[in-house]
């Protein structure tokens, strides 16, 4: 049985410290002067953050065990590859693959 004295104080603590971790970054962007190649760098992060989300989504891990997760998958992931490619939106992108993936799952 999980003590509610200790629970909700711990969570609250965790939450205003995570809070103000991902908050000092927004405060000190301004203050900073970044390098050309620093910004360039900063650029390839949402290219970065997409792929680690959609290879396990592609591929599914189980027991050790990566497996192939099926055509459809692959399909959306190739459709949104290409938007990507194309319109260089993230938004797109992830709207286009999950509408693939959801057309391809309907046909398949």
């Amino acid at each position: 049985m999980v003590d509610m004295m200790k629970y909700w104080p711990m969570v609250l603590g965790i939450g205003i410290g995570t809070f103000i971790i991902r908050y000092s970054f927004i405060l000190i962007i301004d203050r900073v002067t970044l390098s050309d190649e620093v910004r360039r760098m900063l650029r390839f992060i949402p290219a970065s953050v997409l792929s680690a989300l959609m290879v396990p989504a592609v591929l599914l891990h189980k027991n050790g065990v990566t497996t192939f997760a099926g055509w459809e998958r692959v399909l959306a992931a190739l459709v949104a590859i290409g938007v990507a490619w194309k319109t260089r939106n993230i938004m797109a992108t992830i709207a286009s693959g999950m509408v693939a993936l959801w057309g391809f799952q309907a046909l398949m």
